[in-house]
């Protein structure tokens, strides 16, 4: 029996796509991780004039990002060394991005209000949140069920910090997805 990676298991190209992810735009991945899995993609997505940024708390991982954007010669991409559970920890000007991933991090992101905190405070008038997460019951050895959180959980989440549900989709073989954008 295979293990399902990559875009197997995430389709990340599908996913910017069906959160609203267009040229031109600025977006950054929360927790990105060393392989840019969606901040590549996200890259082509926005093209030569649009903004992609790592944000991750771990220097290594962008490290990795940093080397991977000079030997593929992408331009567009800027890592950031922040972390999206402090005030303030994610050093973007206020009201820059139009979207912000939070790519199989959902326990991280509904453990301190902060969180929403620093998407308020970074996220444009128009802007979206993507959210991707583990199904409770997929099998999947990867990540125990016990540390997966629910997509009702983080739905429940948002609303309550007047946040609108804008899709809610199978996002992978063993993964939710949801969008959300801010309460006019």
């Amino acid at each position: 029996m295979s293990i399902p990676s990559g875009r197997a298991l995430l389709d990340s190209e599908r996913l910017l796509k069906e959160a609203g992810l267009k040229q031109n735009m600025s977006y950054a991945d929360f927790g990105s991780g060393s392989i840019g899995h969606f901040v590549f993609p996200a890259s082509a997505i926005v093209g030569s004039e649009g903004n992609v940024y790592a944000v991750d708390v771990l220097r290594s991982a962008l490290g990795a990002i940093d080397g991977r954007s000079k030997m593929e010669n992408v331009n567009n991409i800027t890592s950031v060394w922040g972390n999206f559970e402090t005030k303030n920890g994610v050093r973007l000007e206020e009201g820059s991005l139009d979207l912000i991933s939070f790519i199989n991090v959902t326990s991280h992101l509904i453990r301190k209000s902060v969180v929403i905190g620093e998407v308020n405070r970074l996220l444009n008038k128009n802007g979206r949140v993507l959210v991707v997460g583990w199904c409770k019951d997929s099998g999947s050895m990867i990540v125990p069920s016990d540390s997966r959180i629910s997509k009702e959980v983080v739905k429940e989440y948002f609303i309550n910090a007047n946040f609108i549900e804008i899709k809610d989709f199978k996002a992978g073989p063993q993964h939710w997805g949801l969008v959300f954008k801010l309460e006019a």
